[in-house]
C-alpha cells in the first residue's frame, strides 16, 4: 500500500516537473516578480546609467560618479488554500481530484523552483490541515502528498471561516491561489478585501462541458456535501451549471479579482499558462507598458 501511495507521488511529480522546467517555471516567474530591491553593490558609473541611482556619498569620497546597484527581491512566500469539501472529492469520474493535484503539483513546483516558499491550509466547513511555508524538493512532495493522501473530516464548505483564519495566518503580502469549485457562493467582499493585501488568484475546476451535454432526461443527483437527493430535469443542471460558472466570473470581475476557470480532466499546464499570459497582457495594458 506504501509502495503504491509512493508511486503515485512520484508519477505525479515526473508528470509535472517537465513543464514546470520548460514553460511555467519562466511564466511564474515573468507574473509573479519579487516585490522589492535588495542593495548589492556599487560600481563606477557609465553612459546610460540611470542617474537616480547614484551613490552621491562614494562618488564625493572617490571623486569619480558611483551608482547603487539593487537585484529584485526574489524570494515570496505563496499559499496554496484548497477546498477539500465533499463535492470536490466525489465526482463520477474522478477527474476533479486528478485535476485539482495536478495544479497545485504545478504551481508548487514553480514556486519551489523560483526560491520561493510555498504553504498549504486544506479547508472544508473548518480548516483541515496547515502545512507552513518552506522551501526545497522535500517541502514539495510533502504538500503533493497531502494533496493526493489527506481524508478530511468533513463534508461542507465555509470559504468566510478559512479566509477569516488566513487572514490572521499571513499578515504580510503572499501570493494566493484559492482553489475550489465555488458551489456556494463565495463572499466577493472577503475575496475583494484580500486581494487588496495579497497577490490572490482563484481558480474554479467547473464540470466538464461534454459530460454535462447528457440530452434531456430525468437524473437523480445527490448534494455531496449534505447527502440531499432529488430528481431533476438534466437541461435544467446544464443551465444552472453553466449558469454558475458566468456568474461567477462577472462577479469576480466586479470585485478585481483573478479568476481562473478550468474544466476537470483538461490540460493543465495549458490553462495555467494561458492564465499566465492574460494576466501578464492586463498588466501591460493597465500600466500602458
Amino acid at each position: 500500500m506504501l509502495d503504491h501511495i509512493e508511486n503515485r507521488l512520484n508519477l505525479l511529480e515526473l508528470k509535472c516537473r517537465r513543464p514546470v522546467e520548460h514553460v511555467l517555471a519562466g511564466e511564474y516567474k515573468s507574473v509573479f516578480r519579487g516585490r522589492g530591491l535588495e542593495f548589492e553593490d556599487v560600481r563606477a558609473y557609465q553612459p546610460g546609467d540611470d542617474v537616480r541611482a547614484m551613490d552621491w556619498k562614494v562618488t564625493a569620497r572617490t571623486g569619480e560618479p558611483h551608482i547603487k546597484r539593487y537585484i529584485e527581491e526574489r524570494e515570496q512566500v505563496v499559499y496554496l488554500l484548497v477546498d477539500v469539501s465533499a463535492s470536490m472529492r466525489h465526482d463520477n469520474s474522478g477527474k476533479k481530484r486528478e485535476t485539482l493535484a495536478e495544479l497545485c503539483a504545478l504551481i508548487t513546483l514553480a514556486a519551489i523552483r523560483n526560491q520561493d516558499r510555498v504553504g498549504l491550509i486544506l479547508f472544508s466547513e473548518q480548516i483541515e490541515q496547515i502545512i507552513m511555508p518552506s522551501k526545497g524538493r522535500r517541502h514539495a512532495m510533502r504538500i503533493i502528498d497531502e494533496l493526493v493522501n489527506f481524508k478530511p473530516t468533513n463534508k461542507k464548505t465555509d470559504l468566510a471561516c478559512m479566509l477569516e483564519r488566513f487572514r490572521h495566518l499571513s499578515r504580510k503580502y503572499s501570493i494566493v491561489f484559492l482553489i475550489s469549485d465555488f458551489l456556494t457562493d463565495p463572499s466577493t467582499l472577503e475575496l475583494q478585501s484580500l486581494s487588496s493585501t495579497h497577490d490572490l488568484n482563484t481558480i474554479q475546476i467547473i464540470h466538464p462541458a461534454n459530460e454535462s451535454k447528457l440530452g434531456r432526461a430525468l437524473i437523480r443527483i445527490e448534494d455531496a456535501e449534505t447527502g440531499h437527493q432529488e430528481v431533476i430535469d438534466s437541461t435544467y443542471q446544464n443551465t444552472q451549471y453553466a449558469a454558475q460558472e458566468v456568474q461567477l466570473r462577472e462577479e469576480m470581475l466586479k470585485a478585481g479579482v483573478n479568476l481562473m476557470q478550468i474544466e476537470s480532466g483538461s490540460d493543465c499546464v495549458d490553462a495555467l499558462t494561458a492564465y499566465f499570459h492574460e494576466r501578464q497582457r492586463r498588466e501591460v495594458d493597465e500600466t500602458g507598458g
